[in-house]
């Protein structure tokens, strides 16, 4: 797989859920910090969008979507500086999945979804900005316009199986948004998931996927992404937020965590499989990352299960 779905594929959706807002007149809303990605689209009118810890608030348009972070708590309003009703209190009346506010006639329709994930998910949402803003005015919007139509019709349907493909289309806007962000910005943040757009740093990192057990060296990644040793050191860390052999481990441990909740292989065969001798090593390697051993991992993960 390529590694935008290398790395999704992995994450394990805790769960998800979506609702449609439709609103008129003055309006404002208070929503609280999301528990992981907190996803949006306007699908008609406009609002301005006001994010805890951005001083400038953003002005949305029909079809922009945007993605906040977790731990950052935002206002959805009609004009700015109106009081907003908290979003609680907006929602607790929410018919056939759309909630209403202001006015009995609305000008403005929005869906929301909120993505929770398990611990592996670290690899994606440390590397997301606060805040992703994707136009609705663009060429490659197309596919996100049509499923944002068909979301807007499976939420509001009461047709069998509507609760799936509203989950399904869901995720799949997600991966669009992400990679609509990707093709559009010419600079980003450092992140894994930024570097996928530099087609040296994306051969390395591909190839650390490919073969997570092998025992790299800095010299070899180096030679995949064209460049000298400290040359690429520089470029990775630069623009990844971390050394490459960190990234190798990290990657190494988010695969371990998938095989000690899914499987009963032996921690000795998982250590094996990651491209360590002795279980010492992956144990201590595994305690680094996730702050606890891959024994214990294994057992809170069953005990949450049960």
């Amino acid at each position: 797989m390529d590694l935008l779905s290398d790395v999704l594929s992995l994450l394990d959706t805790r769960s998800s859920h979506f609702a449609g807002l439709k609103a008129g007149g003055d309006w404002a809303i208070d929503f609280p910090p999301p528990d992981g990605i907190k996803f949006n689209a306007v699908l008609e009118g406009g609002c301005w969008l006001t994010v805890a810890g951005i001083d400038a608030p953003v002005q949305l348009h029909t079809g922009d979507c945007f993605l906040l972070a977790p731990g950052r708590a935002f206002t959805l309003a009609s004009t700015q500086g109106l009081p907003a009703s908290p979003a609680l209190e907006v929602y607790r009346h929410t018919r056939h999945g759309v909630a209403r506010h202001g006015t009995p006639q609305h000008d403005f329709f929005l869906i929301g979804g909120r993505f929770s994930f398990g611990d592996e998910a670290a690899i994606l949402l440390d590397c997301l900005p606060p805040l992703l803003h994707v136009r609705g005015d663009t060429d490659q919007a197309s596919v996100l316009h049509w499923a944002l139509q068909r979301l807007a019709h499976e939420l509001q349907a009461t047709a069998p199986g509507a609760a799936l493909m509203t989950r399904h289309l869901g995720h799949m806007m997600l991966l669009q948004v992400l990679r609509q962000y990707l093709a559009e910005q010419d600079s980003h943040p450092a992140g894994w998931l930024f570097a996928l757009a530099d087609p040296r740093l994306r051969a390395a990192i591909e190839a650390m996927h490919a073969q997570p057990a092998h025992r790299w060296t800095l010299l070899q990644l180096a030679a995949i992404a064209g460049q000298s040793r400290s040359a690429f050191a520089l470029h990775f860390r630069t623009r990844v937020g971390m050394a490459p052999l960190d990234y190798l481990l990290r990657w190494r441990m988010r695969l371990a965590t998938r095989r000690l909740k899914d499987s009963g292989a032996p921690i000795a065969s998982i250590a094996q499989a990651l491209g360590y001798d002795s279980d010492s090593a992956f144990s201590h390697a595994f305690k680094r990352i996730m702050a606890c051993s891959p024994r214990q991992y294994r057992l809170r993960h069953a005990g949450a299960q049960a």
